[in-house]
């Protein structure tokens, strides 16, 4: 049985917002998944903003020869799309448990506004933040700034976003990025964005929900 969540909650227009601050990531994908689970179609949307420990997460197409060396971090097997990725502290992860059915949308609108919400943020910080049309995610002149990863379930959602804001990049050379050889990797520190990750945390909440309201 998970541990009940903790951190302060914010209610903005669309969204219940749960600031949870540095969590052990099996914690939080159980809770996700319990969440999931027993909602129903008058179960508000929430928006859940973390940071995990060092971990290396595969997705349910992740292939165990893109983890090069592991080392000391663990691997969790997890239930989202996708192929490896790292969190570790200094990224900012969002996990965005919506029900697509109620606003009568599809994933690929959901992954729109995901990656538009990102886009806008990096903006603020006269950073240009492009999609790629075969990989999921935010890139800054190639590199990989922000990962997308998700799992929807009677048409709720859960997982979510994650932004490397001064997050270590070193682990990254331990994986084949989201299953791509070299693929670069790159965080707003490394471009030479000096901001916190709190910082980020209460500004990321209005562009997703200015996303969701305006959606391309």
């Amino acid at each position: 049985m998970s541990q009940p969540l903790s951190g302060r909650v914010l209610l903005l227009p669309q969204l219940e917002v749960r600031q949870l601050g540095l969590q052990e990531y099996n914690s939080v994908w159980e809770q996700m998944r319990d969440f999931t689970a027993r909602r129903d179609s008058s179960t508000g949307d929430e928006l859940w903003l973390v940071q995990h420990p060092p971990v290396f997460t595969l997705g349910t197409n992740g292939k165990e020869h893109h983890v090069l060396n592991a080392g000391y971090i663990p691997v969790v097997r997890t239930d989202r799309g996708g192929q490896v990725t790292y969190h570790g502290p200094g990224q900012l992860i969002a996990y965005l448990l919506v029900d697509l059915k109620r606003r009568r949308w599809g994933v690929r609108q959901l992954v729109t506004a995901m990656e538009q919400s990102i886009i806008d943020l990096l903006a603020e910080y006269r950073v240009k933040g492009e999609t790629r049309r075969d990989a999921p995610g935010i890139y800054v002149a190639g590199a990989k700034i922000a990962a997308l990863g998700l799992r929807v379930r009677h048409s709720c959602s859960y997982h979510g976003l994650s932004l490397n804001v001064d997050i270590d990049l070193a682990p990254f050379q331990r994986i084949n990025p989201c299953g791509y050889e070299q693929l670069e990797v790159t965080s707003l520190r490394d471009l030479g964005i000096n901001v916190s990750t709190k910082e980020l945390e209460s500004m990321l909440p209005h562009y997703i929900i200015h996303s969701f309201q305006h959606p391309e």
